[in-house]
C-alpha cells in the first residue's frame, strides 16, 4: 500500500459538535496518544484557539516538524480554499471563515480539509474495503480487480465520498458524493437523509411499534432488535431495515454512474445485520417500461460481502475465455457484472484519518512533481 512506510508526519483532526480529537499519522500509524479539547461552537475566537491549541500540543509531541494538516470538517464549505460555511453544528463559522489559510499562517505547512464522507471513502479505498475485495479475489484464483469505491457514512448525517481509479472525487464545487440531500423515495419530499441516519432510526422504531423512543439512542434500540432490552423486537429490526432500503435506493442512482464497490461505515454500521439485507433488496430491484417489460434497477448483480453463502458465490464469478471467431485465439471476458457492498473493518475514524493522511501526501507529491492538484 502507497505510503505504508513514509517517514512524513501528518497531523490530523477528528472535528465533531462536542470534542476536538488532535493527532499525527506517520506511515498509516498514530504516532502519539491522541489529544482531546471540547469544542467551543458558538464563538469563532475561542473555536480558533482551541484548534490551535491542539495542532501546537501534537506538534510539540513529535520528533521532527510535520509536514502538513489534514482532517475532516463539516460542511459546507469551499474545502479547495479551506473556507469553512455556514454550518448548524458550529454557528461560529457562518459566514465563512478562512480556517486552512489561517493555519497556514500559524504553522507554516500546507492545510488539506475534506469532508468527512471523502475522507473515509478514500482511506477505505486505499487501506480498506477495496484492498480486502482485491485480495481475496487474488486468494480465489481470480484475474478481476475492482478499481471505484463509493463509502458511505452512517450517524448524525447521511455522508458519502467517491474514489475513482486510486483518485478521490470532489466535484467542481466541492460537493462529490453529496448524497444527503437526494429525494427521500419513501417521502418524497424530503431529503435521503431523513431515512439514513440515527434521528431516522428512533423516528422509524417509534412509527413501528407505536411507542414513544424519547431517551432512546440509536443503540438502544439495537439492543431492542437483539432481544437484550425490552421493547418491539420486531420493530426495532425494522426500523434499521428501512435505513438500509433507503441507503440502498440512494446507491442505486450513484453505483450506476460509478460502477464500482460499496462500503458502509459510521455509527449506525454496527447494526449492519438488520441494515445490509435492505440495502442489498433495493439494490437487487427492478423497474418496468409501459409495455411490460421489466429491468434490474442495476446493470450489475449486487452481493452481500457480509454474508458467507454470497461472498462465496462473488468470489466465483470471474473472468471466463471466449473464442475470437475464426481464429484458434480465446480472449477473457467479463460473462456476469457484479458488484458487493460490505461493511467497514478499520472503523469510519481510522478510515478517515487514513485518507486525510494519504491525501495530503498525495497533494504534496503532486506539488513537488509539478502536477496539478486532484481537485
Amino acid at each position: 500500500m502507497k505510503y505504508d512506510n513514509d517517514k512524513r508526519t501528518v497531523l490530523t483532526l477528528d472535528a465533531g459538535g462536542t470534542g476536538l480529537v488532535f493527532s499525527a499519522m506517520q506511515g498509516y500509524q498514530e504516532i502519539v496518544d491522541p489529544i482531546r479539547i471540547d469544542s467551543v461552537t458558538d464563538d469563532i475566537g475561542l473555536c480558533l484557539d482551541a484548534i490551535e491549541r491542539g495542532f501546537k500540543t501534537v506538534r510539540d509531541r513529535l520528533p521532527s516538524p510535520p509536514e502538513a494538516i489534514s482532517f475532516a470538517f463539516p460542511g459546507p464549505a469551499d474545502y479547495k480554499r479551506g473556507v469553512i460555511g455556514d454550518l448548524i453544528n458550529f454557528p461560529a463559522f457562518r459566514g465563512g471563515v478562512a480556517l486552512g489559510p489561517y493555519l497556514e499562517d500559524i504553522f507554516k505547512v500546507p492545510v488539506f480539509i475534506n469532508n468527512d464522507g471523502d475522507l473515509f471513502a478514500y482511506g477505505e479505498a486505499l487501506a480498506g474495503f477495496l484492498p480486502e475485495v482485491n485480495a481475496a479475489l487474488r486468494a480465489n484464483g481470480q484475474d478481476r480487480r475492482f478499481h471505484n469505491l463509493v463509502g458511505v457514512t452512517l450517524g448524525t448525517g447521511f455522508g458519502c465520498g467517491v474514489v475513482l481509479d486510486g483518485t478521490l472525487l470532489l466535484g467542481d464545487n466541492g460537493c462529490g458524493g453529496d448524497v444527503w440531500c437526494m429525494r427521500n423515495r419513501e417521502y418524497p419530499d424530503m431529503i435521503a437523509e431523513e431515512s439514513a441516519s440515527k434521528r431516522a432510526a428512533i423516528r422509524f422504531y417509534e412509527e413501528g411499534s407505536g411507542l414513544s423512543a424519547e431517551g432512546l439512542t440509536p443503540y438502544d434500540i439495537f439492543l431492542v432488535a437483539e432481544g437484550k432490552a425490552p421493547g418491539d423486537r420486531k420493530a426495532a429490526a425494522m426500523a434499521f431495515r428501512r435505513i438500509g432500503l433507503a441507503v440502498g435506493e440512494t446507491l442505486v442512482s450513484v453505483l450506476n454512474i460509478i460502477d464500482g464497490l460499496a462500503v458502509i461505515g459510521g455509527g449506525l454500521s454496527g447494526a449492519s445485520k438488520y441494515i445490509l439485507p435492505g440495502v442489498i433488496d433495493s439494490l437487487r430491484g427492478d423497474a418496468g417500461t409501459f409495455a411490460g417489460d421489466r429491468f434490474p434497477v442495476l446493470s450489475s448483480k449486487v452481493y452481500n460481502w457480509e454474508d458467507e453463502d454470497d461472498r462465496r458465490e462473488f468470489l466465483g464469478q470471474g473472468l471466463v475465455e471466449v473464442k475470437v471467431p475464426r481464429s484458434g485465439k480465446t480472449v477473457p471476458y467479463l460473462e456476469r457484472r457484479t458488484l458487493c457492498v460490505g461493511v467497514s473493518k478499520n472503523g469510519a475514524s481510522a478510515s478517515i484519518a487514513h485518507g486525510a493522511y494519504a491525501y495530503a501526501l498525495q497533494q504534496l507529491d503532486s506539488q513537488d512533481k509539478g502536477e496539478p492538484a486532484s481537485f
